[in-house]
């Protein structure tokens, strides 16, 4: 199982190595192993990946921490497709004999037999066809001045410590004992899969008008497309829609998730499957299948993509309660169990029971995918995956990724670890997180580091600020400020975040005793005066719309693991950074952005914060500009640098480092 040297620890990979590790197309991977070997010869390693067109990728590795033989090496993976690579370690017979002869010769020991094994080490080298023309004769000269014993000892030892050998070496070591570490695979995936911000809003909201007697006209693809400018205008990728499928009338949900619908009241998008149809039919409300093209189309024409909601659950009236009754739960009564998540009970939703025909229900779920990829979605949100069985989204996504392998899935599953855990694991490429409920500084540090280093070869992290589900305390009740601290936290820690609709106009009022918008648009028609809101001021459109524009201009905010937190004196600051070397930037000068956040929207805040200068490529006692990309404002900086941040003016300071 082992070779001669011992290459242990390989990372990046799956805790279990079950299935592949992740990245994303322009992901900056960190490559480490666990290289040693007995005695104190001097070893060296390198990472050879092999990229899916072929093309071979050599990287020397540094040792990071000597004592416990940590090797690592960062490679920006630039194809799609998956990626084999390996971790090679030699044993440095020029780096050990340098060792070894920079104790000896000055000491006066064993100084005429040293210099005979350097010698011979360069006499090695020349016959190594490999080097370059003038290698040969470079290290057979230097062999016989190390043998001329007419020429004190310190001048010889000098001839191999000048630059042309020492440069001549260093293309090539002189090494033995070549031993290559065990193979493991990287699944590299299209850059969405990784990078981006996320857009939720419901299409039958946009452009729906209301009645004199209290009935509506829903708003359809076709308004909805109106809305699409001013999303793209934001600066916003991916736009999310909440399933767009016939809505059932048996036991209906009314406004505020009350048992009883009026009959102008639409119903949860969730509560899927009329006699319209179920899964793979629309709305009739929403338009048809060319609409739904035409919204698709309007969308690539502004570079936005449709992410669709699937909610594998069912009305009592979809069409497979009568032709797939296998695909339920029959209780004792024979009537069907619907959906509960106790307190919470959901009797517009009759959960799926994939136990009963494993294989039927499976072909037709894989055939509900099909019908829409087919239709031209390439995301989909999964609402409530953790309720379904681990295996069937490992065989799924495989199936899909198979023969669509940019097709991307979101897991929306605020359950416990191991299971969200689990979903990343066998395939999900993004993952809804704990992040909305994660708001003091030591949480946020903590969640942060868990999900840049602990979690990083597999799960995704997509950083919603608030969903259709959640409105959290710290929104309902911190104003304008907090909105613009979540947001600005979550756009600049993460690479992949997102807002739902409302969120720039500061909906904050909640359904008394939860965390979610009271008059919830999953219940009702909720049409926005998005005109007013600009004209009045009253919209943090231009603040998202600048959040994201900073995303884009700042490559080191487009990476997971490269965030490093900063020592502030005060409890309610939060500090850290994200930097990018100037080989990965695609512009060569290093990327480097601070960030510095004031987490009580409700007061001002001084602090000092204390930055580790080498984690953003800056020497220790050194001094630097830096621009708040917020405010225009710019300080110089060192490593111990006061800040004041008031919630009622700006509560973050966004900071790019630059050079002067």
């Amino acid at each position: 199982m082992l070779g001669r040297i011992p290459i242990l620890d390989l990372a990046p990979q799956q805790p279990d190595d079950l299935w592949p590790a992740k990245a994303f197309d322009g992901e900056v991977v960190p490559f480490s192993a666990t290289v040693f070997k007995e005695g104190h010869d001097v070893i060296d390693a390198a990472v050879v990946l092999t990229a899916p067109s072929g093309r071979v990728v050599r990287r020397p590795m540094v040792q990071v921490n000597p004592g416990l033989g940590r090797w690592t090496a960062s490679v920006q993976v630039d194809e799609v497709g998956p990626w084999t690579w390996h971790v090679d370690a030699w044993l440095d017979d020029w780096g050990t004999w340098l060792h070894d002869a920079g104790i000896k010769i000055p000491a006066g020991i064993d100084v005429e037999l040293m210099l005979e094994e350097g010698a011979r080490l360069l006499e090695r080298a020349a016959e190594d066809e490999t080097r370059g023309a003038d290698a040969p004769a470079l290290f057979r000269d230097t062999a016989g001045a190390l043998r001329d014993a007419a020429t004190d000892p310190a001048t010889r030892w000098s001839i191999v410590t000048e630059g042309r050998v020492a440069d001549a070496i260093a293309l090539a070591p002189i090494a033995s004992l070549l031993t290559s570490g065990p193979t493991r695979t990287l699944r590299v995936e299209r850059q969405r899969s990784g990078y981006g911000a996320w857009y939720e809003f419901f299409p039958r909201s946009e452009g729906a008008v209301r009645h004199d007697d209290g009935s509506w006209t829903s708003g359809t693809f076709r308004t909805a497309a109106l809305r699409l400018p001013a999303i793209a205008e934001m600066g916003f990728d991916v736009v999310y829609i909440p399933p767009v499928n016939p809505i059932g009338r048996t036991n209906r949900k009314g406004p505020n998730n009350t048992l009883t619908a009026g009959p102008n009241d639409p119903g949860s998008p969730y509560g899927i499957g009329s006699e319209a149809g179920g899964h793979d039919a629309i709305h009739p409300d929403l338009g048809t299948e060319e609409d739904f093209a035409a919204f698709i189309e309007a969308a690539k024409r502004l570079n936005l993509e449709i992410a669709l909601d699937i909610a594998l659950q069912a009305s009592p009236d979809h069409p497979w309660v009568q032709q797939h009754p296998e695909f339920f739960t029959t209780l004792a009564d024979g009537s069907i169990a619907y959906a509960e998540n106790p307190p919470k009970k959901y009797q517009d939703i009759y959960p799926l029971n994939f136990d009963n025909d494993p294989e039927g229900s499976y072909t037709e779920m894989r055939r509900v995918f099909q019908v829409w990829i087919d239709r031209g979605i390439r995301i989909f949100r999964i609402d409530n995956p953790h309720t379904k069985p681990l295996g069937f989204w490992e065989r799924l996504i495989h199936d899909v990724n198979a023969a669509h392998p940019d097709v991307i899935f979101l897991a929306e599953a605020f359950t416990r670890p191991p299971m969200m855990r689990g979903l990343a694991k066998v395939g999900f490429q993004q993952s809804y997180t704990y992040y909305t409920w994660r708001n003091t500084k030591q949480d946020l540090t903590d969640y942060l580091v868990e999900l840049s280093q602990e979690t990083a070869d597999y799960m995704r992290p997509n950083f919603f600020v608030n969903t259709h589900d959640i409105l959290t305390p710290y929104l309902q009740f911190g104003g304008t400020a907090a909105y613009k601290i979540r947001a600005a936290i979550a756009a600049t820690s993460v690479p992949t975040w997102g807002v739902y609709s409302g969120f720039e106009l500061v909906e904050n009022v909640a359904r008394p005793g939860s965390e979610e918008n009271i008059d919830n648009e999953k219940y009702e028609y909720r049409p926005r005066d998005w005109a007013k809101a600009a004209m009045l001021g009253t919209t943090l459109a231009p603040y998202l719309a600048r959040l994201n524009g900073i995303r884009r201009n700042h490559p080191a905010l487009g990476q997971l693991r490269n965030i490093h937190f900063h020592w502030t004196e005060s409890d309610d600051v939060l500090a850290y950074s994200k930097h990018l070397d100037a080989e990965f930037t695609g512009t060569g000068s290093p990327d480097t952005i601070i960030v510095v956040a004031n987490l009580d929207p409700h007061g001002a805040r001084e602090t000092v914060v204390h930055l580790d200068l080498t984690a953003i490529g800056r020497l220790p006692g050194s001094t630097f500009a830096v621009r708040d990309l917020v405010t225009g404002a710019r300080w110089e900086w060192g490593s111990d640098d006061f800040v004041r941040l008031d919630p009622y003016a700006e509560p973050v300071h966004i900071l790019a480092v630059e050079d002067r």
